[in-house]
């Protein structure tokens, strides 16, 4: 059986009653009272304009420059225009940008299957796990061990490649981002055996179309060497960029385990971070630099959450919940440090076991 989630256009306080369920209750009218969940047809009428125009001109350049090493300059936009369109995919996602299921998956499908290559039902239901349990060791897939251990529990039962990368794990954190990019192609393909994953055959069809039309525009348009140069230094920067823009969310933020589950405002906030700047900034992190407002309201308009951060901010002052914001340079070394920290019982195992 199949199932087809998009990801909630908002998500419910806890059902608990008194204070805590109270707390955000008061604070999504306020709010809503300021109009910020309001539908902002017109900015995302130029914003996905502008993103189509970027991607259609970017493969427009990669023919008119053609046999050139200059192509690689043109890789190096496409990498950012790839992440820009999945930026535009995320907000489609949370119904940000159309009200119904419809129009949502399909351009959600559209744009990151066949667009960019990443698998819209695959993202889609990671994604909305990641939401309702964010930082969770146990329920939220974004820190759940891999090849980096998030936690220094995780270090410890850790096992192979996470074992011995996890040592120095700091330090190989952005050199292993640019491997990114073929983990998330690798990941949407792997999501189509889930029979979880709503109308696999489209997925699919749209997918395999985009690494077909996508190669065969490399090896057709350019020599082999220049061929295999693109695809390595777009698909590199692709996975750096994405992994620059999610990293200074919740890396280094607060993880739960088990039951320990505190009411939706709290879970949102505690575990979040946000990044100060300007229109670049905003710009560069799609608006996930608001990542406290962003969780506590996934459907409100990106260009409302700056206005909504300071209604959270000081809400959050008020009821006395820790809030958290900083630079983007302070935020990529507080996530740094963190899997510094971690990897300490990694590095202080001897004889092959594991210090406790």
């Amino acid at each position: 059986m199949t199932t087809s989630a998009v990801v909630p256009e908002s998500t419910p306080p806890s059902s608990r009653p008194g204070r805590a369920g109270g707390d955000y209750a008061r604070l999504l009218r306020r709010v809503s009272d300021a109009g910020l969940m309001n539908r902002r047809p017109v900015y995302y009428t130029i914003r996905l304009g502008l993103a189509g125009l970027a991607f259609a001109g970017g493969w427009a350049a990669f023919v008119l420059v053609g046999d050139s090493w200059w192509t690689l300059a043109v890789a190096a936009f496409m990498a950012v225009t790839f992440a820009q369109v999945a930026l535009v995919m995320h907000d489609v996602a949370h119904r940000q940008v159309f009200r119904l299921r419809r129009p949502t998956e399909m351009v959600g499908r559209v744009v990151g299957n066949a667009g960019i290559g990443l698998g819209y039902g695959w993202w889609q239901d990671k994604h909305t796990r990641h939401h309702a349990n964010p930082n969770h060791e146990d329920l939220d897939p974004d820190v759940a061990p891999d090849i980096l251990v998030w936690s220094q529990r995780q270090a410890r039962s850790s096992r192979g490649l996470a074992r011995v990368i996890g040592r120095a794990q700091a330090y190989l954190f952005f050199p292993l981002l640019l491997l990114e990019g073929v983990n998330l192609h690798v990941a949407g393909v792997r999501a189509l055996r889930n029979r979880s994953v709503a109308h696999r055959g489209i997925e699919g069809a749209l997918l395999f179309g985009h690494f077909a039309a996508y190669l065969a525009a490399l090896f057709v348009v350019l020599p082999a060497d220049k061929a295999i140069a693109f695809l390595v230094v777009h698909q590199a920067l692709f996975g750096l960029y994405m992994g620059c823009i999610f990293a200074p969310n919740h890396k280094g933020m607060p993880t739960l385990t088990g039951d320990a589950r505190p009411d939706y405002l709290r879970r949102q906030v505690l575990t979040s971070r946000n990044v100060r700047g300007g229109r670049f900034t905003d710009f560069a992190l799609g608006g996930l630099n608001y990542q406290i407002e962003h969780h506590l309201f996934p459907s409100m308009p990106t260009p409302n959450l700056r206005h909504a951060r300071v209604i959270v901010r000081d809400y959050c002052v008020e009821i006395g919940v820790p809030y958290h914001e900083t630079g983007l340079i302070s935020s990529y070394r507080e996530a740094l440090r963190h899997l510094h920290h971690v990897g300490a019982p990694l590095r202080s195992a001897t004889g092959g076991r594991v210090a406790s």
